[in-house]
């Protein structure tokens, strides 16, 4: 079985003569030995739901490892007790992130051998995992990846919309005014668009999607790699329809939103008749954040242009 540190302890590197049955693994009723692992952070991606989506190199790597670091050890413990790994699990997440990591990066300077986890797919996406990274790239120290499971790119595969270029958002604010202004300022993102979003919570930010970004085509994708994998295609408006009439969905949901229709370049004149407009009614800073907004044209070619309009009219 897994061993869990202590809330806030570092436990000491096992024992150079610690038998080979703790650095195995099970694969179909079969122990194997892992073989060494070279010191320094090893990233691992583990299932976003079915468990034999698991590389061979990650159960080597979590079973050699001397420590596994993760979000929560309950989680993670499932995991390891599902492949006979009697690895040390260590809770790192952002509640305890700024008290762990010089620990951590202690831990690795002596030369141990850390695997980090989160609880489902790969780590540092939506997780404190960048820090660590960032820090022990500061200090010189080995850090790889074994890549593997994401829920961001099964979605988006899975979806049916453009992958030449995606932006990852991460979860919506949950606060309706901070919601509707962050979709405000992603409209524009020339690509598809990828979401978290809680079954609570999915309702309520279609239906703020649907009347922000219009009716772009979307796609609901929850219980990914599970039994009960589902993925839901419409338009927004479509989805939030559907939603707001149905009970809260189960599972992580992963919303994927096709990018905005290209618009034809402004003609001769239709700069200078939104910006006269705009000016008729509002101060000049304000009819620039308008005309821009609506054009998708930076702001400072607006703004020139405002005032070349406003130096003919004097």
């Amino acid at each position: 079985m897994p061993r869990v540190a202590r809330p806030g302890s570092m436990p000491d590197a096992p024992d150079a003569a610690e038998p080979d049955r703790a650095r195995g693994y099970l694969v179909a009723g079969a122990r194997l030995v892992a073989p060494p692992l070279a010191p320094g952070l090893h990233i691992v991606a583990t299932p976003i739901g079915t468990l034999a989506d698991i590389t061979l190199r990650a159960l080597e790597t979590l079973a050699a490892a001397d420590a596994v670091l993760c979000e929560d050890t309950r989680v993670t413990a499932k995991l390891m007790s599902h492949y006979g790994i009697g690895a040390r699990l260590i809770a790192y997440h952002e509640h305890n992130a700024s008290e762990m990591r010089p620990k951590i990066l202690a831990r690795l300077a002596a030369g141990d051998r850390l695997a980090l986890v989160s609880d489902a797919g790969t780590p540092l996406i939506s997780d404190p995992g960048f820090k660590l990274v960032r820090d022990c790239a500061a200090e010189g120290l080995h850090v790889t990846h074994l890549p593997g499971p994401s829920a961001v790119l099964t979605a988006l595969v899975l979806a049916g919309m453009p992958t030449d270029r995606f932006f990852f958002e991460g979860f919506l604010p949950p606060k309706q005014a901070a919601r509707r202004a962050r979709i405000a300022e992603i409209a524009r993102v020339p690509g598809t668009l990828v979401l978290f979003e809680t079954g609570p919570r999915v309702a309520e930010a279609l239906a703020d999607l649907a009347e922000g970004l219009g009716p772009r085509p979307a796609a609901l994708a929850r219980e990914l790699t599970k039994r009960f994998e589902q993925v839901r295609r419409a338009t927004l408006p479509e989805l939030a329809g559907a939603l707001a009439n149905e009970p809260d969905p189960k599972g992580e949901i992963v919303l994927v939103i096709g990018p905005p229709e290209e618009e034809a370049p402004l003609e001769g004149g239709e700069l200078d008749a939104l910006l006269a407009a705009a000016l008729a009614r509002v101060s000049l800073k304000d009819a620039v954040a308008e005309v821009a907004a609506a054009t998708g044209l930076k702001r400072r070619e607006v703004y020139a242009r405002a005032l070349e309009l406003a130096q003919t009219a004097g």
